[in-house]
């Protein structure tokens, strides 16, 4: 018997608790994570947003694949399945803070470490993660002692309204958006500091694509600052771009901040934001997928772990979850400072694959 995390977002906690609680399910890029899971492990349920632990469910079936309604009434992302039974599952007052000095000081990957760091929140950066087993077991017996005691965790109301999305009919069935509470004021000016950070992050990136083999795309005016931070060979880094379309579309493309290739076929493409500003790289995402709707790429909008529910709100807004053949939040994924750091310091870089980011990236829950 094994122990996985199993992320819920308010919204999805609120649906589970709703429903009979006998099915868990998780996005198709998770297989491989699903393949591994028995009957008889357990998932270790955390609420993110409001960072708490939530439940324990048994694994009671293999996985298996089911597009039919689960959270959403049409277009459920969450098609990779298990039948579960629910052992302990906690109305969201009685929930435990995962920063509570108990819960906090007793845990492999947060004892010891700065609660206002991000540096702890890999094990939770994604479902199915396999948990130690002592922690596990620890969290087990919390949450089922939780459920039996009178402890009570509050919850503002009013603030944990604000973390539940909205939905949106259209013909093709129900999407889901976010509605932004306080809109942030784009900076007139990024303090120095900020842009050398990004421009770090910019370089690190072209550098672990051109270990993995792969060419690289660098908006002209940012090459002078990145080349500071990146000693390319000059083998790597595209003069231009190998690409057949439209002159808008060519134009919408140069000005993503770093772009993978392979032969002519675009792998990977990132936006790098700093601090103040999320918006102008997730626009160019949407104006690439206005123009291109069937570009089969990856994006990534990479950014301070601290600005990633941000991006996450900005990503669900009305005018990008409308896009014609699918939501933003379903094509772009966020890499935060931190992992793309960790990426870089992967052993044997050079021999893995492009898909080594998938286990870093966040989807939109």
């Amino acid at each position: 018997m094994a122990y996985y995390i199993d992320l819920f977002s308010p919204e999805t906690y609120e649906t589970f608790s709703k429903s009979d609680r006998s099915v868990s399910g998780f996005r198709p890029r998770q297989v491989n994570a699903a393949s591994r899971i028995q009957v008889g492990d357990k998932l270790i349920c955390y609420m993110v947003k409001l960072s708490r632990w939530v439940g324990v469910l048994e694994v009671t079936s293999v996985y298996y694949q089911d597009a039919s309604p689960l959270f959403y009434s049409s277009n459920d992302p969450y098609t990779i399945r298990f039948k579960v039974k629910p052992l302990v599952w906690l109305p969201k007052e009685k929930s435990i803070p995962i920063h509570e000095d108990k819960v906090w000081n007793a845990l492999s990957f947060t004892k010891g470490a700065d609660k206002k760091s991000p540096a702890w929140t890999g094990k939770i950066r994604s479902s199915l993660n396999a948990l130690d087993e002592h922690d596990g077991h620890f969290l087990e017996e919390l949450i089922t002692s939780q459920a039996r005691g009178t402890e009570v965790f509050e919850v503002d109301e009013h603030e944990y309204a604000k973390l539940l999305r909205h939905k949106v009919r259209r013909p093709e069935g129900e999407v889901t958006v976010s509605i932004p509470q306080d809109t942030e004021k784009e900076a007139g000016a990024i303090p120095r500091s900020e842009a050398r950070e990004s421009i770090k992050v910019q370089a690190l990136i072209a550098k672990i694509g051109a270990q993995m083999g792969l060419h690289i795309w660098l908006p002209r005016n940012d090459r002078s600052g990145v080349l500071t931070e990146w000693k390319s060979d000059g083998a790597a880094l595209l003069e231009n771009l190998p690409l057949n379309y439209d002159e808008t579309t060519i134009k919408t493309i140069e000005q993503i901040d770093v772009l993978w290739l392979r032969g002519r076929a675009i792998v990977r493409a990132f936006e790098v934001e700093h601090t103040t500003s999320i918006y102008s790289g997730i626009l160019r995402m949407a104006d690439l997928l206005a123009l291109q709707p069937n570009m089969n790429i990856k994006l990534h909008i990479v950014a301070p772990y601290a600005r990633r529910d941000k991006v996450f709100q900005e990503i669900q807004r009305p005018v990008f979850s409308l896009l014609d053949e699918a939501p933003l939040s379903e094509r772009c994924t966020f890499l935060s400072y931190d992992s793309i750091q960790e990426i870089a310091g992967l052993k044997h870089i050079e021999y893995l694959s492009d898909s080594v980011l998938d286990e870093y990236a966040e989807e939109a829950e």
